[in-house]
């Protein structure tokens, strides 16, 4: 069994809320499609769009907008790209371009509530196979406690989605944020970290960042000043049952962690009551790494029972092999990075997960 905790679910039914803010697809002169939020416009994008608009430009057609968003609406076709990469379920999230922490709070709170409305009635489509992290406005920890209750209790969110750095100007270690610990541990729910393009909160000088730096580099910056906050703020000896899972290998983590433990205690300004090591039982990182030697050293280091799998399916760096493959493993340890610790961590059933499998796509 296979269950992939981060992959991205763009959906038409939460875009274009907002005139200025979208976040909208919109075409491009060269006839591509990008991503627009505020003045920021994505760089990136993924091959198989890069691939279309190649198909489209050799006929002599233009991308349609409406036509190129229509398929991220039916969960068929996401199953569809799972059962071609073994993969039995998914916890989808908003892309990160979309966290919305850099606006009004009026709206910021429009868009999340909208935005776990729409990613519950998309998961519903096939509800063995599809889940999602909670959407919420962390620029203000109070509403986003409420919106982060609601979407695990009413919709069946499976925990917070959230960036790594910068929440209106809030940081983990703000004592304001302690609303939003409070809620995730009485939920018994963590916390999936994916940093986000810092540039999207520049205004007029959104697109001076000529090569995605704050995507491509910064994500995995914020993913590591995610971990040093939460650690030297004292959020764990506050919060000490909260659970936080960080992407992209654990940004910078597990390759400077000796760093980090070593310096720690030499901070004027650390609140940890314990050595950063203690804290690595509130941590889990997934696999995706682009090198196998990568991949076996985050194992080595952090231990499988704290390694999730996720892949970024459906992004522009997504990693389109099986990343387990090659792996020195014993079975037990790989089985608990391909699912048996995504089931402990979310509370799932094994035996409910993916039980009709390719059933809804062959309908």
């Amino acid at each position: 069994m296979l269950i992939d905790l981060h992959a991205h679910a763009p959906h038409p039914d939460y875009y274009d809320q907002d005139p200025y803010w979208g976040p909208a697809f919109e075409s491009q002169p060269d006839g591509d499609i990008k991503l627009r939020v505020g003045d920021w416009v994505l760089t990136l994008g993924a091959p198989e769009r890069k691939a279309a608009l190649r198909k489209a430009k050799a006929e002599g057609n233009a991308l349609n907008v409406q036509e190129y968003m229509a398929r991220w609406r039916d969960p068929k076709v996401r199953l569809a790209g799972m059962d071609a990469a073994g993969q039995n379920a998914q916890v989808l999230s908003v892309p990160s371009h979309c966290y919305m922490y850099w606006t009004e709070l009026e709206y910021a709170t429009r868009f999340s509530r909208k935005a776990n409305d729409v990613l519950a009635e998309y998961c519903s489509g096939a509800p063995d196979r599809l889940m999602f992290w909670a959407q919420a406005p962390l620029q203000d920890p109070k509403v986003a406690a409420a919106e982060i209750r609601r979407a695990c209790t009413q919709l069946g969110a499976k925990g917070l989605g959230a960036g790594g750095s910068n929440f209106g100007g809030l940081e983990f270690d703000s004592p304001e944020m302690d609303p939003v610990w409070e809620a995730l541990c009485d939920l018994d729910l963590p916390m999936f970290i994916h940093g986000y393009n810092q540039s999207v909160t520049w205004g007029k000088k959104a697109n001076t960042d000529r090569y995605e730096t704050t995507a491509i580099v910064g994500m995995n910056y914020d993913e590591t000043k995610a971990f040093w906050y939460l650690v030297n703020g004292g959020v764990f000896d506050r919060f000490p049952n909260l659970k936080v899972y960080i992407t992209h290998g654990g940004g910078f983590v597990p390759y400077q962690l000796g760093r980090l433990a070593q310096t720690n205690p030499n901070l004027d300004t650390h609140h940890n009551k314990k050595p950063v090591l203690d804290y690595l039982r509130n941590f889990y990182f997934d696999v995706e790494l682009h090198e196998l030697p990568m991949r076996q050293a985050l194992i080595d280091v952090i231990g499988a029972d704290r390694i999730l799998y996720g892949s970024n399916f459906g992004g522009s760096d997504a990693v389109r092999h099986d990343l387990t493959e090659g792996l020195r493993l014993s079975d037990d340890d790989l089985q608990r990075i391909r699912w048996k610790n995504a089931c402990e961590l979310l509370h799932l059933d094994p035996a409910s997960v993916g039980a009709v499998a390719k059933s809804l796509v062959t309908a």
